[in-house]
C-alpha cells in the first residue's frame, strides 16, 4: 500500500520538467554548450551552442556565435551559426542572422536581416542529417 506511492514519487522526480524558465542576463558571457529542458531567455553573449526543448528568446543585445536548437524561438539579437527550430521561428526587426535556418514556420518582421539558406516546412531536414540517396531508375531510350 505505502510502497506503491513511493515508487510513483520516484518516477515523477526522475522525469525532466519543461516548465522551468531560465534567464541569462545582459552582461553575462558564456563559452560552451548550454542545454535546457525549459524556456530560455538569453540577453548575454554566448560562444557555443544553445539547445532547449522548449522556447528560446534572444534579447535585442544578445550575441550568439554558435548553433541554436529549440522547439520555438523569438530572436531580437545577433546569431552567427545554424538556427534549427522545430516549430515557429520569429525574427524581430532588430534580428541579425548569419547562417542557415531550418524551421517549420518563420515570421520575419520588417528590418530583420538574414544571410544564409533557409529550409522550411514539414520536410525540412536538419543541417547535419545526412541525405538519403534516392534509388531512382533512369530509363534510357532503346
Amino acid at each position: 500500500m505505502f510502497g506503491g506511492k513511493k515508487k510513483q514519487e520516484k518516477t515523477m522526480a526522475a522525469e525532466p520538467t519543461n516548465n522551468s524558465n531560465n534567464v541569462i542576463g545582459s552582461g553575462t558571457t558564456f563559452t560552451g554548450a548550454l542545454k535546457a529542458a525549459g524556456n530560455v531567455r538569453f540577453d548575454g553573449e554566448l560562444d557555443g551552442s544553445l539547445e532547449c526543448q522548449s522556447k528560446i528568446v534572444l534579447g535585442a543585445h544578445a550575441v550568439v556565435k554558435g548553433d541554436l536548437i529549440a522547439q520555438n524561438a523569438e530572436i531580437e539579437g545577433k546569431v552567427k551559426g545554424t538556427v534549427q527550430i522545430a516549430e515557429v521561428l520569429i525574427l524581430k526587426a532588430s534580428a541579425r542572422i548569419e547562417g542557415d535556418i531550418v524551421t517549420k514556420k518563420i515570421i520575419i518582421e520588417s528590418g530583420a536581416q538574414f544571410n544564409g539558406k533557409c529550409q522550411m516546412g514539414e520536410g525540412a531536414k536538419k543541417r547535419n542529417e545526412p541525405r538519403k540517396p534516392q534509388n531512382e531508375e533512369i530509363s534510357t531510350p532503346s
